[in-house]
């Protein structure tokens, strides 16, 4: 078994990304997470670049990492002064991490043309840099930046870069895809004829502006490099870095002779993928591959039937192998193979009446504008409204919202007032918010605490709303889709549709508490 280095660059490069911008207790709060599964290296930041990545390192070095090596990143010295002359070298070893990232030229063009030096003075900025930093007690890794690109335009030139690094004393060489436009069988070439180069290990760093980030990444592991580096969920500037969840997921699992990371590790891929998406407040990627909600979705009833006979007819492999799980969508596409896998859990699938009718409430609720695949809780409830096992626990009398703005300098005032009956009594509730939905949960809930006290334990997670008939302008029917967590960490979707958006949403907000009461009466 070869074992493959996995190197997180997530809080550093996957930082860069549109939309990214983590804190200081963010980067911790993955770092330590990264660090649980056992990853090899997670770059921290440059600590010269800002106080943020500095007090990271600060952080980090009070209170050290079990089983994941920090790395700090940074540049080879500048031109014309000595790597102890240069405050980035300063900043390094002020970071006190025990290994350092440093980047270099590879391309001769971006020697003479960026940096502005002779080919040779870039020689010798890598070679000091690298030895000077090791001198200090440092392990170096030598990302050699543009090196596809630069190989493929001087390779003598490319070969005598890596090689300043290694006579430095870098542990490890990285190539880097940078600009992201290499095919995987240039980079499988490549790596081959570098190996040859230097007598230290390879490493890959691939950028996906070709789509072909983790296929790059492969390729060079099949090709001969132990070490690979990206980050997760994809996260990076412009197409983004290669995902390691992707890698490591086909490492693991699509790959023979390979092992990473430790224990079980990629059977959490899916929770490490999720939380990544959370800390930095971004909607997953539904089709990311492996992890995404939608990666073992089944929505056509062909394939529905095909599952329920043999699972690998349309998996091609177990989802829980990454610690995602198989779903079933119910829509207008959908066969009574899809309403059967879901009433399963109902003990309903053998009722042939009961599918066809709910089959067929499917069919005419989504022409009316209804979408279950991202409301299962409503789902489930007209499972049990058809199969007449649901019993409403509290009925509604009527309910009013009033936006009132006195002059246009003043925020809207939102106040809304519900009257419910639960068996034999009736709550007349009054409560503001800061808009109508917010304002009509805050009176249910009003209404229903007293009854009802688990439903503290419940809140309102996402809020969207859909125009479905846009030709109608604004008498058009809109989509609300509601989803709710509770203490136990569980998310469901709730849908309602109307042409009033108000009336969509109590809809939707009464089958979200209604799941919830039922779930709690089942526990």
């Amino acid at each position: 078994m070869t074992r493959i280095e996995i190197y997180d660059t997530t809080l550093r490069d996957g930082a860069q990304g549109e939309g990214v911008n983590f804190s200081l207790e963010d980067k911790l709060l993955i770092a330590r997470r990264l660090d649980e599964l056992g990853f090899d290296f997670i770059e921290g930041g440059y600590p010269l670049s800002n106080p943020k990545d500095a007090e990271f390192f600060q952080r980090l070095a009070e209170n050290p990492l079990n089983n994941s090596r920090v790395c700090a990143f940074g540049m080879t010295r500048r031109k014309d002064i000595t790597a102890a002359e240069d405050p980035g070298m300063k900043a390094l070893l002020e970071s006190q991490a025990s290994v350092l990232t440093i980047v270099g030229k590879t391309h001769d063009f971006h020697a003479t043309e960026v940096l502005r030096v002779s080919l040779e003075e870039n020689l010798v900025m890598i070679r000091e840099t690298v030895a000077y930093l090791h001198a200090a007690g440092r392990d170096i890794i030598y990302d050699a930046e543009h090196f596809f690109d630069g190989w493929k335009a001087n390779p003598d030139y490319a070969r005598k870069t890596i090689q300043s690094a290694v006579e430095g004393g870098a542990m490890l060489v990285v190539m880097c895809d940078t600009n992201g436009g290499s095919l995987p069988e240039e980079i499988a070439a490549i790596t081959k004829e570098a190996l040859s180069v230097v007598d230290v290990p390879l490493g890959i760093h691939t950028h996906n502006d070709c789509d072909l980030s983790a296929a790059n990444s492969l390729a060079a592991i099949d090709a001969g490099a132990i070490h690979v580096q990206g980050t997760i969920n994809g996260l990076g500037e412009r197409c983004g870095n290669a995902d390691l969840i992707a890698i490591m997921a086909n490492l693991a699992i699509k790959k023979d002779g390979y092992e990473l990371l430790s224990g079980n590790g990629v059977k959490h891929l899916t929770e490490l993928s999720r939380y990544v998406y959370e800390v930095a407040n971004l909607h997953f990627r539904s089709n990311q591959p492996f992890v995404g909600p939608s990666a073992f979705a089944h929505k056509g009833g062909m394939h529905v039937h095909a599952i329920n006979r043999a699972v690998t007819s349309y998996e091609h492999i177990p989802p829980e192998t990454v610690g995602n799980e198989r779903r079933v969508l119910v829509s207008e596409l959908s066969g009574r193979s899809n309403i059967i896998a879901l009433a399963t859990k109902h003990d309903l699938e053998h009722d042939k009446a009961l599918m066809d009718k709910l089959l067929h409430q499917v069919v005419e609720m989504e022409n009316r504008g209804y979408q279950f695949e991202a409301a299962e809780a409503s789902f489930d409830l007209l499972v049990k409204r058809a199969a007449g096992t649901f019993s409403p626990h509290f009925e509604r009398i009527n309910y009013q919202v009033n936006v009132e703005v006195e002059n246009q300098k003043q925020e809207p005032t939102t106040v809304a007032t519900v009257k419910l009956r639960i068996e034999d009594r009736t709550f007349y509730e009054v409560a503001e918010g800061d808009g109508p939905v917010n304002a009509l949960d805050n009176a249910i809930r009003k209404a229903l605490y007293t009854v009802f006290p688990k439903l503290a334990d419940m809140c309102l997670v996402d809020y969207k709303v859909r125009v479905i008939n846009s030709e109608a302008a604004t008498a058009a029917a809109v989509r609300v889709v509601i989803e709710s967590r509770d203490a136990d960490g569980e998310v469901w979707g709730t849908v309602g549709v109307h042409e009033n958006v108000i009336e969509a949403s109590w809809n939707a907000l009464v089958d979200s508490i209604e799941y919830k009461l039922i779930k709690d009466e089942n526990n």
